[in-house]
């Protein structure tokens, strides 16, 4: 079990806004969050934290959120991956789904859902 100071949250998302607020709460709620705009800058960040939980937006700009979800499985990753997106229909859920994730939330859902499901899957 980590303690909150040391819980690692990735957030994958191409909304910089979004990243940035998110990371705020995250802090505020004494995690350590590290922000990606792409799928891609994610994948490419040789010097990233072993993350303890990543929150990834469905639809990026290049690789989607659940083609990076399932990679990271497909490559063993045990790390749990929640989703939030703007995209409300039932395909994509199961799509999120199938594709490993352990919790779906919408971005019209609040922070502090999202901060307690963290707590919940990280221990802390």
């Amino acid at each position: 079990m980590n303690s909150n100071l040391h819980t690692y949250v990735a957030i994958v998302d191409d909304d910089e806004s979004l990243c940035r607020s998110f990371g705020r709460l995250l802090r505020a709620s004494g995690m350590q969050p590290i922000a990606y705009l792409s799928a891609e800058d994610f994948l490419a960040d040789t010097k990233q934290p072993v993350f303890d939980c990543l929150v990834f937006d469905v639809q990026l700009g290049g690789l989607s959120g659940i083609e990076l979800a399932r990679q990271l499985v497909a490559q063993g990753t045990r790390t749990p991956i929640i989703f939030v997106t703007g995209l409300e229909d039932p395909e994509t859920r199961e799509r999120a789904e199938a594709a490993g994730c352990a919790a779906f939330y919408r971005k019209t859902d609040s922070g502090a859902a999202v901060v307690n499901c963290i707590r919940r899957l990280t221990g802390v």
